[in-house]
């Protein structure tokens, strides 16, 4: 069983900046880390992964150059840190883990991918 808690999520203008936390029990079980979102009425939208033992990473075209996953295996958690936000990037952000050693690529950044979820952090951008 993985447990998952996020942090650091609040209020930011548009052009700040953030930095999520999630910290993982069992983190050595994890394969691959996940960190989606979801706004209010929106679907939910996978927006970076991280594959734990190669440090790979992949994003949505909606961060890519704006935001970066990073993780620390000693500290058991993973990062994003989000630059130049806008008011779309508002959303509960979740993080979540998989343990099986594979997974489609095209399934990477799905969220029903994911076995263990967060209870997600707020994240809201004002212009």
């Amino acid at each position: 069983q993985v447990h998952l808690v996020e942090s650091g999520g609040g209020s930011v203008q548009a052009g700040g900046s953030l930095t999520l936390s999630c910290a993982v029990s069992e983190y050595t079980s994890t394969k691959f880390m996940l960190w989606f979102r979801q706004a209010p009425g929106k679907e939910r939208e996978g927006v970076a992964v991280i594959i734990t033992g190669s440090g790979t990473t992949k994003y949505a075209d909606s961060v890519t150059g704006r935001f970066t996953l990073s993780q620390d295996g000693a500290k058991n958690t993973i990062y994003l840190q989000m630059n130049s936000l806008k008011p779309d990037d508002t959303a509960i952000y979740y993080c979540a883990a998989r343990t099986a050693q594979t997974v489609a690529t095209r399934l990477l950044l799905s969220p029903n991918a994911y076995t263990y979820w967060g209870q997600g952090t707020q994240v809201t951008v004002s212009s």
